[in-house]
């Protein structure tokens, strides 16, 4: 499995979340960025949905959810946060608040848990009332 190019469609799906994030729905380039951003995530789930679900799989099981699994882009926050970049000059993201795919879970009662996607490297995380809690999975 070539994580690098995962990671490298992953991150440029993000950017383009996070520049759409930031535009008005008047904004005569919207629906052509909406478009792009669409093609994208579709040619995302057609590369990694056998790749990525069975780690899914194994997060669901390890956290006693029978929720049902959904495709890859379903785990994307609509926003990222940029973080600094690291020794090697590789940015990270960080995500916040009602992001990814709810979990239901009886060791989450009464929690709002959820499960996002993040690149660099690529990474299932664990999001517990709106606050990044710790990776699930990680592609290396």
């Amino acid at each position: 499995m070539n994580w690098e190019q995962l990671d490298k469609q992953l991150t440029e799906i993000v950017l383009k979340r996070n520049q759409l994030s930031q535009m008005d729905y008047s904004d005569e380039s919207y629906d052509d960025l909406e478009e792009e951003l669409h093609d994208l995530e579709d040619d995302f789930n057609e590369a990694y949905e056998e790749v990525l679900e069975p780690h899914l799989e194994k997060i669901y099981s390890k956290l006693k959810s029978d929720t049902d699994i959904l495709l890859p882009s379903a785990y994307l926050a609509n926003i990222y946060k940029e973080m600094l970049p690291d020794a090697n000059g590789i940015v990270t993201y960080e995500v916040e608040g009602k992001v990814g795919v709810p979990i239901d879970s009886d060791q989450f009662e009464k929690l709002d848990v959820r499960i996002v996607l993040i690149p660099n490297p690529a990474r299932f995380v664990l999001v517990m009332n709106g606050k990044q809690m710790k990776d699930l999975w990680r592609s290396r």
